[in-house]
């Protein structure tokens, strides 16, 4: 009724599936950094292009 069941068979594929959920989370995380870092860069960026135009306001101020 039962056979002898092969603990290298079981073994591997939990190796495998240890893999693929480990690939998965990675693959979640790496996506997840990439957005936060693309947020802060945007916010980064218009900041700087605030103080670029009161830089130049500034500078027609001077030159009037």
């Amino acid at each position: 009724m039962f056979q002898p069941v092969n603990w290298g068979d079981i073994l591997f594929q939990l190796i495998n599936l240890g893999l693929i959920v480990l690939f998965v989370i990675s693959f979640t995380l790496f996506i997840r950094r990439l957005l936060l870092n693309s947020k802060g860069r945007t916010s980064q960026v218009n900041e700087i292009e605030k103080k670029l135009d009161k830089i130049i306001e500034l500078l027609e101020k001077d030159k009037r």
